[in-house]
């Protein structure tokens, strides 16, 4: 019993090391300051749906490609506010076997 809980504790810390030192060192900072304010976020909602509204027919194919990046980076901006938590196949796996032998 001892030794299968510290061949799973071994593989545990094994595998949890390599995503460690993988992570970039400016993501949990950069994540911090881009909270956006209301003021933003309604300006973003209004952009787009003037956007939404245009009548696209009359536009270039090099003004449709810059709405559509607008668009793009608008998204963009309103994803990078909110908060993910990201799990992976073997981390929830490894998860699992620690509930079942607890």
């Amino acid at each position: 019993m001892k030794k299968t809980i510290f061949i799973a504790l071994l593989a545990i810390f094994s595998l949890s090391a390599t995503t460690a030192f993988a992570a970039e060192k400016n993501s949990t900072t950069a994540t911090a300051t881009t909270k956006l304010t209301e003021e933003e976020i309604s300006t973003y909602r209004a952009r787009v749906e003037e956007i939404r509204e245009m009548d696209k027919s009359e536009l270039t194919s090099t003004e449709k490609k810059e709405l559509k990046s607008e668009l793009k980076d608008i998204k963009e901006t309103m994803r990078k506010d909110g908060t993910y938590l990201y799990i992976g196949g073997s981390t929830l796996l490894i998860i699992i076997i620690i509930l079942l032998i607890l």
